[in-house]
This record gives structure tokens, C-alpha cells and sequence, in this order.
């Protein structure tokens, strides 16, 4: 128990670790981008303005003046680059004049020197046939500006520096990230045994108390038994004596469950599993109860598939049926309906469905000492413990199980 608890630690503690890291890393990186796009937006802006002497349509209001960007002295900031004549110097780009019918006029590769003309041309005619006068084709951002009228110039700027330092700063925290979260993992183990161990001696002095109780009781209520027992051979059987045993049965069944379920917790390890015919131990344990169903005149139905085996526990298996079973006929009115079924899908699934007289919250019914009516239950000898033991049973086989109600119908579903 207490490894699952350690197992459960660590794997919520990393799930925290790991949204941390990806919302931290991510805002970084998305901040990073932004800043550098929106720089080489400003000096793209700028380069247009210099050749054409006017303000850019992109951005109103961030040159105001007519005079060329590049003579002006602009404030940088800590996430903020100024713009100067070395900005522009140290740019590449290239400018392409189109007359007004998109004709090319002339080329300008001075500040670059990876594109030739032909294909400055092509990229120009390839940017005017966007009608917003401005975008990216690759590494390059361009922009239009009108210098003169009928004539107009297509800036194109090289981003790729910026685009390779986003990159490079996107794997760097990407790295960072994964060896932050390895070293994490090593010391959330590291600690998580710490963490969880008052947790895991509290749940281990419940149980323990839970199974020293049980084997406690057990030598009373058969000394109950045998003098009852005695006191009968002796006077007579009375409504009495009759009570005592009834009490005595019901909690001999109640010390014997909650044993049950306290080995499932304190085994860690799994069970030892063989091949089970599931349809032949459905068979038989539908038939230990075909007495009972009869004295209350219920309607049995079996619909089971034949040679639907499982790996599993027999004896686990069996109880899973018996605890099943014995809830559909305890809680089926008289002359209700009881339906087994069984059949294999991508596992074995197990199906029981049984008339009931109210409806029972499917979201509680498998909580320890959950009972839908405790006055009838109390009177039926129910202890509201079966449906749990047979969760355990389910999870300790790797499998579900779940209640659904249809009506006036309930339905267990059971999935191994």
C-alpha cells in the first residue's frame, strides 16, 4: 500500500511539475517571439519609411514624422531595442520598384547579398499579388511604400537571425525544461517516501486494528453461538434464542467481509492468477441461488456464452458472483426479475440486472456500509460491505465494475 501511495505521489506531484514547467517555458518562448517579430516589424517599418519618406500603413502613430526614421533618436527599453542608423546598417534586406502596373522597375540588393535579381523580381510580383501591402513569404517580411505617385517599393527584410534565435532559444528551454523536470523527478521520489509515510502508518494501524478486531470477535460470537446452542438443547428453542443467532450470523458475516477487505487492502501484491472458465463458475454460481430466487418466486434469466475465460483468482472470482448474486436476490421483490448475462467483447463482460423496489444511487453503492433503505437492509441481514469487497475484487484483477439503474431495474456491469 504504501508503494501505491508513493506511486500516486509522485505521479500527481510530476503532473503539477510538468504543467508548471510547460506554462512557464511556454510564456517565455510565445514573449521571446512576439518581441522579436514585433522588432523586426518596427525596423521593416522603418526601412519602408526611409525609402519612401512617409509614414507606413501598418503602423500609425509609431513615426510620426516625415523626416527618414534612421536621423531621429529613438528610446529604447529593457524588452524594447532602439532604432538607429546601425539598426539599419546592420539589416539585411532589398528593395524592388514596381511601376503601377506591377511592372519591375529596378532592383536594390546592396544591404544582402543571398538573393539575385531574378529572383527579387519574382518574390516583388509574388508580394503584389497581396492586396494588404505587407506580409512574409519565407524568411523574408515585406512591405509597400509609395514614394512617388505611380510608383511604388516593395522592402523586403531578411528575418531568418531572428527566426534561428527563436528557435534556438525554444530548444534551449525545451532542454532545460526536460532536465529541470528529470531533476525534479529525482527529488519528488526522493522525498515522496517521507511525505507519504505518516499517511501510510495511519492507514496501516487502521487496518491492522480492523483485522485484530475481526480475529477478536470471532472467539466471542462462537462462544455466543455454543451457548445458545446449549441453552436450546436445554429449555427449548425461544424468540430469544432465535434473535441471538440471527445477530450472531449477521455479525459473524460482517466480521468475515470486513476481514475480506482488509487483505485486499494490505495485499500489495497481486493475486495468483490460472486460466478460469468464467461461464462454468457463472453457471454454477447462478444454480447455488436458484433455491433462494424461487422462494421469493423471481423470474431467472441466463443468457451466458459458452468457453468465455479470464486469468484470474477462482476462489476471488467465485466470491465477486456470490456477493452479486446474493444482493440481486436479497433486494429483488418478491416476484421481481433477475437477468444474467455474459459475453466477450475486447474483454469478458459480466452483466446482472434484477428488478428493485426504489431507486438506489448508482454513485454511492459501492461505499463501504452504503445501504439505499437501512431499516429494510437491517431487516434483510445486509451490511452494506458486499458491493465493496467486490470493487476490490474488480480493481484487484485489473478490472471495473459499475451500477446503472434503468427503471425500475439496476444493472452491474463487470468488465475483466
Amino acid at each position: 500500500m504504501s508503494k501505491t501511495l508513493q506511486k500516486k505521489f509522485v505521479v500527481t506531484a510530476m503532473i503539477a511539475v510538468t504543467v508548471l514547467l510547460a506554462v512557464v517555458l511556454g510564456a517565455v518562448n510565445l514573449f521571446n517571439a512576439l518581441t522579436q517579430a514585433r522588432q523586426s516589424d518596427r525596423l521593416l517599418t522603418a526601412l519602408a519609411m526611409q525609402e519612401g519618406f512617409g509614414p507606413a500603413p501598418r503602423f500609425d502613430g509609431d513615426f510620426g514624422s516625415q523626416e527618414p526614421p534612421f536621423r531621429r533618436e529613438e528610446r529604447g527599453g529593457f524588452f524594447r531595442e532602439p532604432l538607429t542608423e546601425d539598426s539599419r546598417m546592420s539589416a539585411l534586406y532589398f528593395v524592388v520598384r514596381l511601376d503601377s502596373e506591377d511592372q519591375v522597375q529596378s532592383v536594390d540588393l546592396r544591404r544582402i547579398s543571398s538573393v539575385d535579381e531574378e529572383g527579387a523580381a519574382a518574390l516583388a510580383l509574388q508580394a503584389a499579388a497581396d492586396s494588404r501591402g505587407y506580409g512574409r513569404i519565407g524568411d523574408l517580411k515585406y512591405q509597400f511604400v509609395e514614394p512617388t505617385e505611380g510608383c511604388r517599393a516593395c522592402v523586403f527584410l531578411d528575418v531568418s537571425q531572428q527566426l534561428r534565435s527563436v528557435r534556438r532559444t525554444a530548444a534551449l528551454s525545451a532542454l532545460a525544461g526536460v532536465l529541470a523536470w528529470g531533476a525534479m523527478l529525482v527529488l519528488v521520489w526522493a522525498l515522496s517516501r517521507r511525505a507519504i509515510r505518516p499517511i501510510a502508518e495511519n492507514m496501516q494501524r487502521q487496518r491492522q486494528f480492523v483485522t485484530d478486531a475481526g480475529h477478536e470477535l470471532k472467539t466471542p460470537l462462537a462462544i455466543i453461538q455454543t451457548n445458545v446452542e446449549a441453552m436450546e438443547l436445554m429449555g427449548g428453542e425461544s424468540k430469544y434464542s432465535r434473535n441471538i443467532r440471527s445477530q450472531v450470523r449477521r455479525l459473524s458475516g460482517l466480521t468475515q467481509n470486513l476481514l475480506t477487505l482488509a487483505r485486499m487492502d494490505e495485499s500489495s501484491a497481486p493475486p495468483q492468477l490460472e486460466t478460469v472458465d468464467l461461464s462454468a463458475l457463472a453457471v454454477s454460481s447462478l444454480d447455488m441461488f436458484r433455491e433462494s430466487a424461487a422462494l421469493k418466486e423471481l423470474t431467472v434469466e441466463a443468457e451466458i456464452q459458452k468457453g468465455v475465460t479470464v486469468q484470474a483468482n477462482r476462489q476471488q472470482l467465485g466470491q465477486l458472483l456470490s456477493i452479486l448474486l446474493d444482493n440481486a436476490v436479497k433486494y429483488c421483490p418478491q416476484g421481481g426479475r433477475l437477468a444474467l448475462s455474459l459475453y466477450r467483447e475486447d474483454r469478458a463482460v459480466l452483466r446482472l440486472r434484477n428488478t428493485v423496489e426504489q431507486t438506489v444511487d448508482t454513485a454511492r453503492i459501492f461505499d463501504r456500509f452504503y445501504r439505499a433503505d437501512s431499516a429494510r437492509t437491517q431487516q434483510g441481514g445486509g451490511y452494506g460491505i458486499g458491493l465493496s469487497a467486490a470493487e476490490a475484487i474488480a480493481r484487484l484483477h485489473k478490472g471495473e465494475i459499475s451500477a446503472a439503474m434503468d427503471g425500475d431495474e439496476i444493472e452491474f456491469t463487470v468488465k475483466l
